[in-house]
């Protein structure tokens, strides 16, 4: 059971731990988080604390997860969007708050869970967590996925992402003004070194490349862009986007503290073009953004 750290900003001064470690760990409930106070696994300056503890600037935190039991994935009808599926991929259109596979906190009501109830066979590559799972996006990230239904075509698809001959376009609301109307983020992307829970660009990261062009600026305050993924490193896109001061709206680890209510990140997984696995042929497939991303836009059109 490995411990883990974080110590406290000043834009996290006053806050409740339980809502800030809600924030800054990836994938566990309030109600999970409870637990690990009632059985002392959270310490403040070395000292237990309680959940309703006022976090102060400078505070070092430190928690500890129970390990979890290895566990079998269960099939779930839950109804999930398929735009194409043949005997060796399928497309998905995931929607948002929806994780992709079981992991800590998320046994149940995946992507993962979903698919496999849908369909009769799965890669295994990706071990029992993950099947089929070529690529992931975030949980509140919506948009575009493949899945592999066999190991060959899992390869196969692996090797495309490698050599970077998947396209994959996002659309993004950001905080601020891009002046550029189009630009490139090259900056290496590892674990940050303040908070071990978020990724950041640092130093010795792995390379990372973002390429973006503005589709329409709002009221100066606020831009609508699109993206487009050169490699896929871990919250690539949320990370690059703060990096260069315009964080996606509603992005609850790498944004603002005050932005826009929108249950997550404001980033659209839009466009996905591969060649198919098994017979070579291009294939591509866009979908718009979900309605509440819709709305989002229309308000801030609204707000003059």
């Amino acid at each position: 059971m490995e411990a883990q750290f974080y110590q406290v900003t000043d834009q996290d001064h006053n806050s409740r731990i339980d809502k800030l470690l809600v924030t800054i760990t990836d994938g566990y409930s309030r109600t999970q988080i409870k637990t690990w106070f009632d059985e002392k696994r959270v310490k403040v300056n070395g000292t237990s604390v309680k959940q309703n503890y006022k976090c102060q600037s400078g505070d070092d935190i430190q928690w500890e997860v129970p390990e979890v039991e290895p566990m079998e994935i269960e099939p779930e009808p839950i109804p999930i969007d398929i735009l194409y599926q043949d005997e060796d991929l399928l497309i998905v259109n995931k929607p948002s708050d929806m994780v992709v596979h079981p992991a800590p906190g998320h046994h149940h009501g995946t992507l993962v869970n979903a698919l496999l109830y849908h369909c009769d066979d799965l890669s295994g590559i990706n071990g029992v967590a993950r099947p089929g799972i070529v690529h992931r996006i975030d949980k509140d990230t919506s948009g575009l996925l493949v899945v592999a239904k066999h190991d060959r075509a899992h390869e196969r698809l692996s090797e495309q992402l490698k050599d970077k001959q998947i396209k994959r376009f996002y659309q993004a609301i950001v905080h601020g003004n891009i002046t550029h109307e189009y630009g490139t983020i090259d900056a290496p992307i590892g674990r940050s070194k303040q908070n071990r829970q978020q990724m950041d660009v640092v130093e010795n990261g792995k390379d990372a490349m973002t390429h973006f062009e503005v589709l329409e600026r709002i009221h100066d305050q606020y831009t609508f862009i699109k993206c487009q993924l050169e490699t896929g490193r871990t919250h690539q896109i949320r990370v690059h986007l703060k990096y260069i001061d315009h964080p996606i709206v509603g992005d609850p680890k790498y944004g603002q503290r005050k932005t826009i209510d929108v249950d997550g990140q404001a980033l659209h997984a839009y466009y996905l073009g591969l060649y198919h696995p098994m017979k070579q042929q291009w294939m591509e497939w866009e979908v718009a953004p979900p309605e509440k991303f819709k709305q989002v836009l229309h308000k801030l059109r609204q707000n003059d």
